[in-house]
């Protein structure tokens, strides 16, 4: 069964304390298949415990106007869970991108995107305490950690 990603083969995450980790794997295509930004990303599962923090991924790296913390985004992106890998939300899935101000989204995009360049996809792990808070929250993601794979159309 194949929802948003498959067992096996994913890199083991870094960066589990201290901080946000930024790396960009040596073999992209290891960690995603169809990389083209015309096409929706389909994310690995990941082997090993969620991490702590944030941890961010440069998968292809942009060469266009950059993000900063008080822009509004132009995104295309995929969210699935941590650890069931269920794909819980995407843009592509709608047939449009959305365009969000970074201080309206989770904590984990407001931490996450700036730095990043339009033309550049992005993978975000965020842990509970930077998308939508402990279990019980009162969100059904609330208690899980989520990967979301972002693509960057445009900074305004």
């Amino acid at each position: 069964r194949r929802a948003a990603g498959r067992r096996g083969g994913a890199r083991p995450l870094s960066g589990r304390a201290g901080g946000p980790s930024r790396s960009a794997p040596s073999s992209p295509s290891g960690w995603m298949e169809g990389m083209s930004q015309n096409s929706k990303p389909e994310i690995d599962f990941f082997e090993g415990p969620a991490p702590t923090d944030l941890v961010i991924t440069d998968l292809v790296v942009g060469d266009g106007a950059e993000a900063t913390p008080g822009a509004t985004v132009d995104v295309h992106y995929v969210g699935v869970e941590f650890e069931t890998g269920e794909e819980f939300d995407a843009s592509w899935n709608r047939g449009s991108s959305i365009n969000f101000p970074l201080g309206s989204l989770i904590a984990g995009w407001q931490k996450g995107i700036p730095g990043m360049k339009v033309g550049g996809r992005r993978q975000l792990v965020c842990p509970p305490h930077l998308a939508y808070g402990p279990a019980g929250g009162g969100h059904r993601l609330s208690g899980k950690t989520l990967v979301f794979v972002i693509d960057l159309l445009g900074v305004s």
